[in-house]
């Protein structure tokens, strides 16, 4: 049962909408609300949410730092990711860090409340095109041609690092290259992988073993 919810926005259009939306969605619970990570800190130190919604850039870091201290707090907290990144490098490590549910901030209100009721029926809320993109990420990959060339050596450093989260920036500067030959090898990865997003490319890092899947 929600009984307590711990609202972490900064933006006060933003906060009104999830507010909103968890009053149509749990009328009785008690809603605190927080604008930065200093201010969710000291609400966790007087609440035990059930449910948390965060958003990721507030003004004094990322709420991904939340994640940790929201869970310990109540190990079984429903924590919900509420934010306008859709892409592969925010929507995994929020995963990763133990967000059980990831939504768009473009969801009309009601439409969130009503992924908020399915929470108690054990459905995890989720954006149409962020539940698009995990299924493309677990679909079993094409099966490799016979004449598929197997990576060198430097693309299977740039794939460990791409599928840690690293970006090609990032891994030019671990390499010890530029961005435009990072950029390079990322494409021939690719092509030989048979892949088109940063997703399917940590799935078959993982697959190679060359990244671990479990979360930390």
């Amino acid at each position: 049962m929600i009984e307590h919810v711990l609202i972490v926005e900064d933006l006060p259009r933003s906060q009104e909408w999830v507010h909103g939306a968890v009053r149509q969605a749990f009328a009785g619970a008690r809603i605190h609300l927080a604008d930065s990570v200093g201010a969710a800190e000291m609400a966790l130190a007087e609440t035990r949410p059930d449910l948390c919604l965060l958003d990721l850039g507030l003004p004094d870091g990322s709420g991904l730092a939340l994640i940790d201290p929201i869970r310990r707090r109540n190990p079984n907290v429903l924590i919900v990711v509420s934010t306008i990144f859709e892409d592969d490098a925010h929507l995994f490590p929020a995963l990763r860090a133990g967000a059980q549910g990831y939504v768009l901030k473009d969801l009309p209100q009601d439409r969130l409340a009503e992924m908020l009721l399915g929470i108690e029926r054990g459905q995890p809320p989720l954006s149409p095109s962020i539940a698009r993109r995990l299924l493309s990420f677990f679909n079993p990959p094409l099966q490799p041609t016979p004449n598929a060339s197997p990576l060198t050596e430097r693309e299977t450093e740039v794939l460990r690092l791409i599928a840690k989260g690293f970006s090609v920036p990032k891994v030019a500067e671990q390499l010890g290259i530029s961005k435009n030959t990072a950029a390079g090898y990322l494409k021939d990865i690719y092509r030989k992988l048979e892949v088109n997003s940063r997703a399917e490319a940590t799935l078959e890092a993982a697959r190679r073993g060359l990244v671990s899947t479990n979360a930390s």
